[in-house]
């Protein structure tokens, strides 16, 4: 039997999720950040398992395993906000977005910004707005319209 994801989405508030960051700092550029996703992304927020996450993605890889995941998301943590863009791509595809996004770090698929002051907000947009395109055009995904 497949392991079912341990993220999975919650009846949780968001806004209350984002009011209680122990730092305002964090605060901010959460609800800042919220702010861009719903505009990008035409979606409530919801929170899975400590990640806000917008919209809604059936997934089946070829190897047969499936789940759901959500289009685009954030999580605040300790050190910086955590931006998942795409499941499992690396940076490639934003490669002309992120030379000139400002102070950021990259991982499988995952965007990491200290603080969004760091960075060009119209760039960072622009960038979410190509990744939901991309997760759309993903065959291994199906957004959910809901």
């Amino acid at each position: 039997m497949a392991k079912e994801n341990k993220t999975q989405p919650t009846a949780a508030s968001v806004p209350e999720f984002l009011g209680a960051l122990p730092k305002a700092q964090m605060r901010e550029d959460g609800l800042a950040l919220d702010a861009m996703m719903r505009r990008v992304t035409g979606y409530e927020p919801v929170l899975w398992s400590g990640i806000i996450g917008y919209g809604r993605f059936d997934y089946q890889y070829p190897t047969g395993r499936s789940g759901r995941w959500f289009g685009l998301g954030f999580a605040p943590r300790a050190n910086a906000l955590s931006v998942y863009l795409c499941l499992g791509d690396g940076q490639e595809n934003f490669s002309p977005w992120l030379a000139r996004l400002g102070k950021h770090k990259m991982g499988a698929g995952c965007l990491y910004l200290n603080r969004l002051s760091d960075v060009d907000l119209g760039v960072l947009e622009e960038l979410l707005t190509e990744a939901l395109t991309l997760n759309r055009a993903n065959p291994v995904l199906t957004e959910v319209l809901e």
